[in-house]
């Protein structure tokens, strides 16, 4: 059904729904999504470098927990 909607069908949709909601609720609308969005995509950046610092926490914190026993068994 969609598929066959063209580029006039798409400016007649937009017609109607300034009509209908106005010009200054469309607006509004539109600058929500766009926070929307923004708010999404630092989330995701927070995300990735919480996941970042918490992987290099880990490689930091990682020792050598092997028995001085086995450690000079080694040495032999």
């Amino acid at each position: 059904m969609l598929n066959n909607i063209g580029p006039a069908g798409f400016i007649i949709i937009a017609i109607v729904v300034l009509v209908l909601f106005g010009r200054g609720k469309v607006a509004a609308l539109m600058g929500e999504v766009g926070k929307g969005i923004t708010s999404f995509k630092k989330g995701l950046k927070d995300g990735s470098d919480e996941i970042e610092k918490a992987s290099d926490d880990a490689a930091s914190a990682a020792r050598d927990v092997t028995p001085e026993t086995d450690k000079n068994k080694d040495k032999v």
